[in-house]
């Protein structure tokens, strides 16, 4: 570790920042932290403060961040994302700016590192100091849930590097990072001293020396490209088998999303026929859906084709915005 004095500015301590600053500092081996809650109700997990370091190190080390580098910590210490925002600044020696979390963050000045959840993008998009704001970031890492295509293609249009994620609470963060395509889909490739493999489900499998209870067999599933690398089709748990064909909501939605301008999700739901037929949610009043069925099958196939389209005045959401599924 860089041994030096790492908090340069704090613009209001929330209670939680405190609490993980005591935590870190005790005696214990580990700190508390909370699975998202996006499959479930969130559960108490302990995370190995020496995990937590070394994926500290090979984030530092992917970024090429050295001694002296400053990050801006605008999210909150309650959850994974902001917990390593501060052990990166430990470990690295980084100059580290803390704000009360909010869908605003203040960037006023520069930053080497800025983790963002996609409300915050969308807010400092929507807002006229967007590109004042993100002028000051080399890069930006963007995780918590999914962008939408219009802020990725606002942030692909700056000229800072920005960069999407693939972890979970579990990993102690991030285990894997692409940076955010002009088009395609994202290739995620490991961070240092990880490495890849899929099981019979075709899910990942997380090999990391340094994380307790590797092997870590997820239920995302993936296109394995390499021991280092992997496209990112869905979670295992929303995939739709109609008609034996299995299809991925995730997927049909990064190909569909620029016919909505509101959220919205593919789920699967019973059918006597086919097993399992595909629903379209929307999150809106009722409206007429006959030109979007129209174009719908211009892009899906017959088996992704949803059979209803329902419609919720408000989809339920975590603490960090992604829409759960129901």
């Amino acid at each position: 570790m860089c041994d030096r004095e790492f908090i340069r500015s704090i613009e209001g301590c929330d209670e939680a920042f405190a609490d993980f600053l005591s935590a870190w500092w005790s005696d214990d081996d580990y700190v508390v932290g909370h699975t998202s809650g996006s499959t479930g109700e969130p559960k108490r997990i302990e995370l190995s403060k020496s995990s937590m370091i070394e994926s500290a190190k090979r984030t530092n080390a992917f970024f090429g961040l050295k001694c002296g580098d400053s990050l801006l910590m605008c999210l909150s210490a309650n959850y994974i994302a902001g917990k390593m925002m501060v052990v990166r600044a430990i470990v690295g020696g980084l100059d580290l700016y803390v704000q009360p979390a909010s869908s605003m963050p203040n960037v006023d000045r520069p930053y080497d590192l800025v983790s963002m959840v996609p409300l915050q993008v969308h807010s400092l998009m929507e807002s006229g100091r967007g590109e004042q704001s993100m002028s000051f970031i080399n890069h930006l890492l963007v995780g918590g849930s999914q962008l939408m295509k219009e802020e990725s293609d606002w942030l692909v249009s700056l000229p800072l590097k920005s960069y999407i994620s693939y972890g979970m609470t579990e990993t102690v963060s991030h285990v894997a990072l692409s940076e955010l395509p002009k088009s395609g889909v994202p290739l995620y490739r490991a961070l240092p001293d990880v490495r890849f493999s899929t099981d019979d489900r075709d899910c990942l499998v997380i090999h990391a020396d340094y994380l307790q209870g590797s092997p870590f067999v997820t239920n995302d599933v993936v296109e394995l490209l390499s021991e280092g690398s992997f496209h990112w089709l869905g979670r295992w748990d929303n995939v739709i088998n109609t008609g034996g064909v299995k299809v991925f909501p995730e997927k049909m939605e990064k190909r569909v999303e620029s016919l909505f301008d509101v959220p919205f999700y593919f789920k699967g739901e019973p059918d006597p026929k086919f097993g399992q037929r595909v629903v379209l949610v929307v999150e809106s009043e009722p409206f007429d859906t006959t030109s979007l069925k129209d174009a719908l099958k211009g892009i899906l196939s017959s088996y992704e084709m949803p059979k209803e389209i329902l419609f919720v005045p408000h989809f339920s959401r975590t603490a960090s915005g992604k829409v759960k599924r129901i």
